[in-house]
């Protein structure tokens, strides 16, 4: 079994990235709602999949997977809306282009509000700047209000943790078959933050190693179904003991796609982010941990604090803002780790 690093989460691809992940010594790189994909016809097209794959190429990199078309392809699949069943089509399209062009995993979140903080610029170790959540302080709105995957508007109808269900069942049940003629795989994101208290309007129903869990089961063990099995939010849920049951559950049965390593510091219904080395959990464990249940894919780096001279890492999505230095420590920690686990 093999476990790699690979250069996550970017949003706009350019020169810098590509010579930041090389510069990182890495071979890989997954995209988050790029820039170079702007889908205007509700789906991802072959000739701009395409375009990706062979700029890629031409940089000398791997494209590890795609994760999160854009809302406006997605809110009513999500939100069990009129409209849905073109919007899944749509999404069925996008498979089918993704495979023309052999690239086989694409992540999604089901979470209609979008991740929610309440605080973009709460002090971490040495005074970074991480993002922070207290359940207590909700009611004044997400502090990541205006970031592009974030809705604009609060559901109209309030969406109960019954109908998200039903509405996420409605939506496997269309494209796995789709899924599978393709072989692309899905990787569902958890609820991030992970509470059973309504935000937005919608219930998060994706909250805890339980919930993880029966979400396989809707995709019937399906093989093409799998975790985007976010670290961070899963020690949201209950720090190192959430986590490790997580992969002794989905990750002893090969279903988890790929990882994202970031961590906390404390879980819901507070919490901070913080470096990975100083979070609830141990990298090293959780790393070994992942090898000995048989993961074979790729980790990325996911949301990083922001260090002295680093440009906001979350509502600036631009690749000087991307190729920070915090982002640079969280890969090297991970690399120092793989490596001394003779893992490289």
């Amino acid at each position: 079994m093999t476990i790699r690093l690979s250069l996550g989460h970017i949003d706009c691809y350019d020169d810098r990235v590509a010579t930041f992940a090389h510069q990182l010594g890495l071979s890989g790189v997954q995209f988050h709602t790029p820039n170079l994909l702007p889908g205007e016809n509700g789906y991802w097209s072959i000739e701009e999949l395409r375009a990706l794959r062979d700029r890629c190429d031409a940089d000398g990199l791997r494209i590890d997977g795609l994760e999160n078309v854009p809302l406006a392809h997605f809110w009513k699949v999500q939100r069990g809306a009129p409209g849905r069943d073109e919007q899944i089509e749509n999404f069925c399209t996008t498979l089918a282009n993704m495979a023309a062009v052999g690239i086989d995993l694409l992540g999604y979140n089901f979470t209609v509000s979008y991740v929610w903080r309440t605080s973009m610029a709460a002090p971490g170790r040495g005074g970074a700047l991480v993002t922070s959540f207290d359940l207590a302080s909700v009611g004044s709105g997400n502090a990541l209000a205006g970031y592009r995957l974030t809705p604009d508007v609060a559901a109209i109808e309030p969406l109960d943790a019954q109908r998200m269900w039903e509405n996420h069942q409605y939506f496997l049940d269309a494209v796995l078959p789709v899924a599978e003629r393709y072989s692309v795989r899905l990787a569902l994101h958890p609820d991030d933050p992970p509470v059973d208290q309504p935000l937005g309007g919608a219930a998060r129903i994706f909250i805890s190693p339980e919930s993880l869990v029966a979400a396989r089961e809707q995709a019937r063990r399906n093989p093409m179904w799998g975790l985007n099995c976010c670290l961070g939010t899963i020690s949201e849920m209950g720090g190192e003991a959430a986590v490790m049951q997580v992969i002794d559950t989905l990750g002893a049965a090969g279903a988890i796609h790929y990882v994202h390593f970031r961590d906390v510091q404390g879980t819901v219904p507070q919490f901070t982010e913080s470096f990975v080395d100083e979070g609830n959990y141990d990298a090293a464990a959780v790393i070994r941990r992942l090898h000995d249940v048989g993961f074979d894919g790729f980790l990325i780096d996911d949301h990083v604090p922001a260090m002295i001279g680093d440009l906001d890492t979350w509502l600036d999505t631009s690749s000087e803002a991307y190729c920070s230095r915090g982002r640079a420590h969280a890969l090297g920690y991970l690399q120092g780790v793989l490596h001394a686990l003779d893992l490289p």
